[in-house]
């Protein structure tokens, strides 16, 4: 009987040794296996985050360091969380890495030519320079009679479209820039809805 108990208490030990073994043979190929698809990740998406004639940045540079310099200490189960916590954060630098490749790409797509302007502007201030440059166009013309007119709505109407105009002169480098315009038409307003004032007083 005694030794029927010692033969079961191997055949345990046994199959748990078997069991483990195997355990452990299945983690490290999943850790080999992971660390060649890295390599090929790594080879693979280079091309999507590398500028020419740039270094890489530097967060995916730690980030591959920290994912070779992995030390397969203790047990494969702890290596294979260790390497998932490393390609987190090859994964994050990776994607911020792209996204600002792509955004300055893009933006240097959408930069005008060394000779040309781009101005943000909302609907409304582009409708008040239309018709002051309507308005400014005709009273250029040599036929001018004065027959059509336009008015401001009001003093608020007014700053705005000096506003608008001076957001475009803003625009014009300084050298070329036509002097003392804002001032003069900031005068205009304040002389007009000031008399005005003065004389509803």
């Amino acid at each position: 009987m005694d030794i029927l108990a010692v033969l079961a208490v191997l055949l345990l030990l046994l199959a748990y040794a078997s069991l483990s073994s195997a355990r452990s043979y299945f983690a490290r190929g999943r850790l080999a296996g992971l660390e060649e698809a890295t390599r090929e990740i790594i080879r693979g998406i280079r091309s999507h985050y590398e500028v020419a004639g740039e270094l890489p940045p530097d967060a995916i540079v730690k980030a591959i360091e920290g994912v070779k310099a992995i030390a397969q200490h203790g047990s494969p189960e702890q290596s294979i969380k260790r390497y998932h916590a490393k390609l987190w954060n090859f994964g994050d630098a990776v994607g911020h890495a792209c996204w600002r490749k792509g955004y300055e790409a893009c933006r240097q797509r959408m930069l005008p030519r060394p000779d040309r302007l781009r101005l943000d502007v909302t609907l409304e201030d582009l409708l008040d320079i239309a018709s002051l440059a309507h308005l400014g166009f005709k009273k250029m013309m040599p036929n001018d009679r004065g027959i059509e007119t336009a008015r401001f709505g009001g003093e608020d109407h007014a700053w705005g479209a000096s506003r608008a105009v001076e957001r475009l002169e803003l625009a014009i480098p300084e050298a070329q820039r036509p002097p003392g315009h804002a001032t003069a038409r900031q005068a205009l307003i304040r002389n007009w809805w000031r008399a005005l004032e003065k004389k509803s007083a």
